[in-house]
């Protein structure tokens, strides 16, 4: 397996797991005003008032996933236990993945393949560095970035808050849009020029679950070489706090998947 295709697969197992609501819930649509005179300071502070506090998660999802002209959808159950793991499985166990803040596991039952590795690997593949509290962050629509460890410029773009680190890494740009009525994310930008590689995502809708935001409906765009994965996502129940068991196990006689 090549890494352009690996990379592609793998944004499908991290974007599985964006957070969803319930039924009852009531949907944020993406609107508000810009305040022109409003400061970086004061944009990370109302990010931060916004972040997720749950212990655990579980949802039902949806998924249309489309590689060139193929498309397809899928059935998935959705379990976070915040800060610790991770857990997608699709229907009757077919796939099944687990991410934790020390290693990166899924298996596939129709190919009888897995993948066991750890964040140094994600972090070859994406260019930059990567750990569970990012990804975590990222999925539930807020920043990837310690905001508080960095200085940034913060302009506007197509009525979202536009913050960009003054000074962007070697090997990718990054760009992240917030909302400007509820302060989560609208979408982000994580760009490679020299890998001909970007990664875009648009959190189209919100909805409230229990006096919290959390992301409703998400579309994301890979592109690598020649390579394009569309990703669209739509949530239809959540529960918090809930016992919640984490089973994984990757069955005997499996092929493991291996970078070239």
């Amino acid at each position: 397996m090549t890494k352009a295709s690996f990379f592609l697969k793998l944004m499908v197992v991290l974007f599985l797991t964006v957070l969803s609501s319930c039924k009852t819930a009531k949907t944020v649509l993406s609107s508000g005003e810009i305040d022109s005179d409003l400061s970086v300071k004061q944009l990370i502070k109302s990010t931060q008032k916004q972040e997720a506090n749950f212990k655990t998660l579980q949802s039902k999802l949806d998924l249309e996933y489309t590689e060139g002209k193929k498309s397809q959808s899928f059935n998935l159950t959705l379990r976070i236990e915040k800060d610790k793991a991770i857990w997608i499985s699709a229907t009757l166990g077919l796939a099944r993945a687990l991410i934790t803040p020390d290693k990166v596991q899924f298996y596939d039952k129709l190919n009888n393949q897995f993948f066991d590795g750890d964040y140094k690997i994600l972090s070859e593949i994406l260019g930059t560095e990567l750990d569970f509290f990012q990804v975590q962050s990222l999925l539930l629509g807020e920043s990837i970035l310690n905001l508080s460890k960095d200085t940034y410029m913060l302009s506007s773009t197509n009525n979202s808050y536009s913050l960009s680190p003054k000074k962007q890494k070697a090997l990718y740009n990054l760009m992240l849009l917030f909302n400007p009525s509820h302060f989560k994310m609208d979408g982000f930008m994580i760009s490679q020029p020299l890998e001909n590689r970007q990664l875009n995502a648009q959190y189209k809708k919100y909805q409230i679950v229990k006096n919290q935001l959390f992301p409703e409906e998400i579309e994301i765009l890979a592109n690598q070489d020649n390579e394009e994965v569309v990703i669209k996502l739509e949530m239809k129940s959540i529960s918090l706090n809930e016992d919640l068991r984490f089973p994984f196990r990757i069955p005997n006689g499996f092929k493991e998947i291996v970078l070239q």
